[in-house]
């Protein structure tokens, strides 16, 4: 049996972290740094155009978030490539969750969109 790999595969891995600077709890102020790496999986070269953000925070308040690119870019990607990039958001509880998604161009036209999993923002000690 002879295994495809799918011509468009990206894979989104994400780490967050909390930065105590430019919080302020007793303003209801939690800032969270997150840094992605996008990695083209697939086999046909890809450019992200988009993204998507849904941004809940533990009152289950929900910032949406829809805009060209990230941080100013919209990397192409080629098979076996990635790019990585580091942006912030701010919630109003020290714990909180973010999802989305990147909508993607194949060089061939095709546009498929690629999914970020949820993933916690979260003051250190709160969360087991």
């Amino acid at each position: 049996m002879t295994v495809v790999e799918p011509a468009h595969s990206i894979k989104v891995d994400v780490q967050s972290e909390f930065i105590q600077g430019q919080s302020n709890p007793a303003e209801n102020r939690y800032v969270f740094a997150y840094t992605i790496t996008i990695a083209n999986t697939g086999t046909v070269p890809a450019k992200l155009l988009t993204r998507h953000w849904l941004i809940t925070d533990a009152n289950g308040e929900i910032q949406e978030v829809r805009g060209e690119g990230v941080v100013g870019a919209q990397p192409h990607l080629k098979p076996g490539h990635s790019f990585r990039y580091t942006s912030g958001t701010v919630i109003k509880t020290p714990v909180g969750s973010m999802q989305g998604s990147y909508q993607m161009v194949a060089d061939n036209g095709e546009k498929f969109d690629a999914l970020i999993e949820p993933f916690s923002l979260a003051v250190p000690g709160l969360v087991h």
